[in-house]
């Protein structure tokens, strides 16, 4: 099978295209799979050792970037279309999938032209435009909150969760002890200077933190020296570093998560069974990481705090809070792990295999393990 999968951007779009690729190719080693992307530094690091080929799509995200970006944005998407054409003819295309980001509208709508069957990812609760859009052309939806089925055509849909690459399909962790050792600090692929500023105020603040707690903080790029300084500063044994390459690996050193709220970042906690601090991005599209946050809330494995209002007394209350609570801690591990499904990328590969009237390679599938 020749599979196209379309993911630009941040690494929430593009590591579900990753575990995609993984299981297409678990599933039957003939399979070709070509990845699109943006050519970002980010996704070439993603890609490092990859043996699947990666084709640069020359396109900007249109939502968000002032009037004159989102008109450049535009004027681009034409001859990102006649490329798309011309590699789906070249690639021998039998499906295409968009995992979301910039490239997965041209991707997809020139798959639609060419009547080749197409599939996109919804990671988020709330869709943003361009999937809402999309969904249209779409012949399979694969969402991973119940939240997301009215934005679509129910036919089409099917909730199967967020796919994991296969460094996370372990046996289920022991949710531990709930007491908090190593506390982790992580603002997604691109990292977040105000959440970062935030942590490092509670920290300053919190004699506890800072004498009790190893740390571990994911500050991205731009914010690298700044954050490790400051930890210098206060004498805190701290790991500081721009981006998370083997985040399973990471997150098994982790007791505590203070994160933002990508449905990838999210789904990754849970299949680590971590309790966690959830910090949404309040500029995110409709709002989408605030109702992410919220389904981890409501099952009673994160506490949930706004940036607007945070402050890094408030932040340090709540990490002081859960260190006197314990039983708390586990609790809050133990609906984590009630949440952990990594059999998703699995169940997407099937659903594409009866997408196209074939029938799926037979594995038995037990939540990816």
């Amino acid at each position: 099978m020749n599979v196209v999968i379309a993911a630009g951007g941040t690494g929430g779009h593009f590591y579900p295209a990753l575990a995609l690729a993984e299981e297409f190719c678990r599933q039957a080693a003939a399979t070709s799979v070509t990845l699109v992307g943006t050519g970002r530094a980010l996704e070439r690091t993603m890609m490092s050792g990859a043996p699947w080929r990666m084709e640069i799509l020359r396109v900007r995200g249109v939502m968000g970037r002032g009037i004159w970006s989102s008109i450049k944005a535009l004027l681009l998407i034409p001859a990102a279309v006649w490329q798309c054409l011309r590699l789906l003819r070249a690639s021998n295309a039998e499906l295409v999938v968009g995992t979301g980001g910039y490239t997965s509208p041209p991707v997809v709508f020139a798959a639609w032209l060419l009547r080749i069957p197409r599939a996109i990812v919804e990671l988020n609760a709330i869709p943003g435009i361009a999937n809402r859009v999309l969904g249209s052309l779409a012949d399979r939806i694969f969402v991973s909150f119940e939240r997301a089925i009215p934005y679509f055509c129910a036919d089409k849909v099917a909730v199967v969760g967020t796919p994991l690459r296969r460094a996370f399909v372990v046996p289920p962790p022991s949710p531990g002890s709930g007491r908090i050792d190593t506390l982790l600090i992580c603002g997604g692929s691109q990292g977040a200077r105000t959440m970062n500023s935030i942590v490092l105020e509670a920290v300053r603040i919190s004699s506890r933190i800072r004498s009790r707690l190893a740390v571990i903080h994911q500050s991205g790029s731009n914010d690298f020296d700044r954050v490790a300084e400051a930890y210098c500063h206060m004498n805190v044994k701290a790991e500081v570093v721009p981006f998370v390459e083997d985040m399973p690996g990471t997150l098994s050193r982790a007791d505590l998560v203070i994160c933002r709220c990508g449905a990838l970042t999210l789904s990754e906690i849970a299949a680590c069974a971590k309790p966690s601090i959830l910090i949404p991005f309040p500029q995110a599209t409709h709002n989408h990481q605030e109702s992410n946050a919220r389904v981890v809330e409501e099952a009673g494995a994160g506490i949930v705090l706004l940036e607007p209002a945070l402050t890094g007394a408030k932040l340090a209350q709540e990490i002081e809070g859960l260190l006197d609570h314990p039983d708390r801690v586990r609790h809050m591990a133990e609906q984590s792990l009630r949440l952990r499904n990594t059999g998703s990328a699995e169940a997407m590969v099937h659903e594409c295999y009866r997408l196209l009237g074939q029938s799926p390679p037979e594995r038995t599938m037990t939540n990816g393990v």
